[in-house]
């Protein structure tokens, strides 16, 4: 799929030794049709990373895409250069007028903090009640899933004894949802967090539908009852070695961290681990993106409401 995204942003190069077809603005303008307008408030410290684990998947349908980056303004990245952010990112202020078929909230490194205390959450809270106006479908990860529950159904976050990290398998609870369409009766995803939404919260509020958990790992994806919000807890979009990066991350820190359960070969972390999760992941971004934006937003992106 053609997916069209800023000038010279550093996941095109990468993407394109891959086999994977990035289009420039001059190059979408000679096309007559109507983008699907995305936008991505990337919250992940390893910014270029996340660009580019985000466009891989979505650029696996035959849809065109128009990729906008968002920034905060309450919060300055450490990890990633102020010129990668002036010149790929736009502030929330900048797109507050505009409307977009689908938007998608990355994870965050504040997960141990009470929402209150991470200091752009009041920013965040502005965005997610303007999304309920100016996008037809979003879907949150990780972090972003726990916060938009919280924000949405005032469903709580539980610190876990210890980081959930690693592999695990997965069940589906809704095997016919179409977001699940060709996924296998047990599929594999990554996790890499220190907190949990619990199943019996979720059950109370009559407005979500759980379709997907792991008896390891808990809850995996919810949905509103208008499929307008998913919310997914782990992270489809992982690299192959992007737990093992996190695991040597924390070592050379001396940071308490145990091996990625169900991940290297052998727990042997001299060894690659093998990606057992990327035909899931490519089924959830393609089914949001085919049965959730392309099917259901309005051909009149202004009409979204």
């Amino acid at each position: 799929m053609p997916i069209k995204i800023p000038e010279g942003l550093p996941a095109a190069g990468i993407l394109e030794k891959e086999n994977i077809f990035t289009m420039s603005e001059q190059r979408a303008l000679t096309q007559d049709i109507r983008p699907l307008r995305i936008a991505v408030l990337n919250l992940m410290p390893t910014k270029i990373t996340t660009e580019t684990q985000l466009i891989r998947l979505l650029s696996n349908t035959p849809l065109q895409l128009e990729l906008t980056l968002i920034k905060l303004e309450s919060h300055i990245p450490k990890n990633t250069s102020m010129e990668h952010m002036e010149v790929f990112y736009k502030n929330y202020s900048d797109v507050i007028n505009e409307k977009f078929d689908g938007f998608i909230i990355t994870g965050a490194p504040v997960e141990n903090l009470e929402y209150s205390e991470v200091t752009y959450w009041d920013e965040l809270c502005s965005i997610f009640e303007w999304a309920k106006t100016h996008v037809y479908s979003t879907l949150h990860i990780c972090w972003a899933a726990q916060a938009g529950l919280y924000y949405r159904f005032g469903i709580p976050k539980y610190p876990l004894k210890q980081k959930l990290f690693g592999v695990f398998e997965h069940e589906l609870v809704e095997p016919y949802h179409p977001l699940l369409r060709g996924f296998d009766a047990v599929f594999k995803a990554p996790h890499s967090r220190h907190t949990e939404v619990r199943e019996e919260d979720v059950l109370k509020e009559p407005r979500l539908k759980i379709l997907s958990k792991s008896e390891e790992a808990g809850l995996y994806i919810i949905a509103d009852e208008d499929c307008r919000c998913f919310y997914v807890m782990g992270h489809a979009e992982y690299d192959s070695d992007t737990l093992k990066k996190e695991y040597f991350r924390d070592i050379d820190r001396q940071l308490p961290i145990a091996l990625p359960q169900n991940y290297f070969r052998h727990n042997d972390s001299t060894t690659e681990p093998p990606n057992m999760w990327r035909s899931h992941a490519t089924l959830l971004f393609s089914n949001w993106l085919n049965y959730f934006v392309y099917q259901k937003t309005p051909y009149d992106i202004s009409a979204i409401s």
